[in-house]
């Protein structure tokens, strides 16, 4: 049956594709991105302080939680809140949801770093990067219309960050991973913002 995926598996999919996941089992929980003040109306002060390095990385299950402040990515994917037992968990479809994906730092990051693989390891036309992007996310080849809507927005992109290489620079800046500095900003932001767009189609996060 057809089922939009969890909140968990959405965020280690998207690491997963992008090359970021850290696959390691067990160990201590981790605090990846959120919001900043998220904990300090409803903590006393307590401050949320972001994890670096690869703990920013690892799965989902090992996401610290408290149970008064969940975290909003996941929330926004009718994670349960765990303040009682959840015996099966809602799924529900909104635009918040859409916007998480879209602008969230982990899938910025997730975006960068996934078109960092269409260009290096992708091929050398823009046709076989998108296929191998669209291949490693949904895991089969983009149907013609498909692939065609997004050469269209691949070229679209690169008009636009060629005239505006701050705007480039800025959307690359988001997420603790470094950056790529060997490809070139434009073209890395042009991929970025389709690979953004794969990871945010309705197949990528719903089971088939």
């Amino acid at each position: 049956p057809r089922l939009r995926l969890s909140a968990e598996v959405i965020r280690d999919q998207a690491l997963a594709a992008s090359g970021l996941l850290v696959e390691e089992i067990g160990g201590p929980s981790v605090k990846p991105y959120q919001p900043p003040g998220l904990w300090e109306e409803l903590s006393f002060g307590d401050s949320y302080r972001a994890d670096s390095g690869e703990k920013l990385y690892r799965r989902s299950l090992y996401t610290y939680w408290k149970r008064t402040v969940a975290p909003p990515a996941m929330t926004s994917f009718d994670a349960s809140s765990r303040e009682s037992c959840t015996v099966r968990q809602t799924r529900t479809n909104t635009p918040l949801q859409a916007l998480n994906l879209m602008n969230d730092v982990t899938y910025l990051e997730a975006s960068r770093k996934l078109a960092e693989r269409m260009l290096k390891e992708g091929g050398s036309g823009d046709d076989d990067r998108i296929a191998y992007a669209f291949r490693l996310v949904v895991s089969r080849r983009p149907k013609a219309e498909e692939a065609k809507i997004l050469r269209d927005s691949l070229h679209a992109f690169m008009n636009r960050y060629q005239n505006d290489s701050k705007a480039a620079l800025k959307y690359l800046n988001y997420g603790d991973s470094a950056r790529d500095e060997s490809l070139s900003p434009n073209e890395l932001a042009s991929y970025t913002a389709v690979a953004s767009l794969i990871l945010n189609l309705d197949e990528t996060i719903t089971k088939e």
